[in-house]
């Protein structure tokens, strides 16, 4: 493979972690980060280097555009493409890489993005590359462990999944530590959430079916509430097979009640409002505080998840778990959710680059839910617990 060339789009948090687990798989192949700003890109591409100890990667300006035309230039000769992008550039992404002939797979977090990229199943299958949406932590991972549970059981009934990125030592203002973009975690507390009840797919409204979660230490007493985009097209590909299917995203207790009074009070608001002179919209001025009060880069974080399946084995009902606890690696200074988020999705990648996935557009619990995906997965350090 000393010809291969891997694109991580986006050089920022989980695309540097993205970039150092590529350069780790494949020891003699080139990763190339385009990111907006050419210093982002040069910094992940020094820290890559320092961690695995060659010339492994390379940063470069790029200004993605809707259009994608030059971005196609950019990719030519790329064999695979990771996009850490907003998830609005993510289907001209996906075309620029079946152009250049690449794989292709991003961190999600837009149904109606999605739908547009498995669109894409004839022309990429007709290049002979794999198109894999939605691989991050949720949407991705939460819903592969589900898969995962599933199929492993005779007659699946109900699956809850309970995720959430978390301080490890909350503080306040909002007992939060942001670890990955406010416009991203702003979105998941917007909208509707996509589930299954009594067998049939179902919108419910996000900040809403509270409930208190005791899980394991150091943890103990946590709150859970729906938030969006967590499941994705997983309701329409289960809806057959199970009674019950849902996502809600874990706090430690009293932020959602912070985050509803936000939202009330308007500063969730995309629409412009004047003030004096001029006119802003108040997320963006609420995104702009939570990026610097909500910083703490000193502070370690977690990752939790818990997957709980209900259901008959042998006609005996039966309850089956899955429990991930990440919080981060001191050795390369990537956090629980950059590893939680970009490593599963390389995961994916790998297996699209040796064959393991048909060419086309897949969801990953539809191509990455088996054993071998979750024991590959824990060699690269994020290993979940099946009971």
């Amino acid at each position: 493979m000393t010809a291969f060339v891997t694109a991580v789009l986006g050089a920022g948090m989980q695309g540097c972690a993205a970039g150092f687990e590529l350069a780790r798989s494949f020891p003699e192949a080139t990763v190339l980060f385009f990111d907006a700003s050419i210093d982002t890109a040069r910094s992940a591409a020094a820290r890559v280097n320092a961690l695995v100890g060659r010339n492994a990667a390379l940063g470069r300006g790029l200004y993605v555009e809707e259009d994608g035309d030059g971005l196609k230039r950019a990719l030519d000769g790329c064999g695979a493409v990771f996009s850490a992008l907003p998830y609005f550039l993510n289907v001209a992404a996906a075309e620029a890489a079946v152009h250049v002939g690449a794989h292709f797979c991003d961190l999600g977090g837009n149904t109606g993005v999605v739908r547009r990229e498995l669109a894409l199943f004839a022309r990429a299958a007709a290049r002979g590359v794999c198109i894999v949406p939605d691989c991050g932590l949720a949407p991705g991972l939460a819903n592969q462990t589900a898969a995962r549970l599933i199929d492993a059981m005779d007659a699946p009934e109900s699956v809850k999944i309970r995720c959430g990125g978390i301080p490890v030592n909350p503080r306040p203002p909002m007992n939060y530590r942001l670890v990955f973009s406010a416009t991203g975690l702003v979105n998941e507390y917007l909208g509707v959430s996509e589930c299954v009840r009594d067998g049939r797919v179902v919108t419910v409204p996000t900040l809403t079916e509270d409930e208190v979660l005791d899980l394991p230490e150091p943890f103990g007493r946590m709150e859970a509430s729906v938030t969006s985009g967590g499941t994705s097209l997983a309701p329409e590909r289960f809806a057959g097979r199970v009674r019950d299917y849902d996502y809600k995203t874990v706090r430690w207790p009293g932020h959602f009640a912070q985050v509803r009074l936000l939202r009330d009070l308007g500063l969730l608001d995309d629409a412009p409002r004047k003030v004096g002179r001029i006119s802003i919209a108040p997320r963006a001025v609420t995104e702009a505080l939570l990026r610097e009060r909500l910083a703490f880069p000193d502070d370690r974080d977690a990752v939790v998840l818990l997957v709980t399946c209900e259901g008959r084995e042998n006609g005996e009902p039966v309850v089956r778990r899955a429990w991930l606890h990440d919080e981060g690696d001191v050795a390369t200074g990537f956090t629980a959710m950059e590893r939680t988020t970009a490593f599963p999705a390389v995961q994916v990648l790998v297996d699209a680059i040796e064959g393991r996935i048909a060419p086309g557009a897949w969801t990953p619990e539809a191509v990455a839910a088996s054993p071998e995906y979750f024991e590959a997965l824990a060699s690269r350090g994020v290993r979940l617990s099946f009971s």
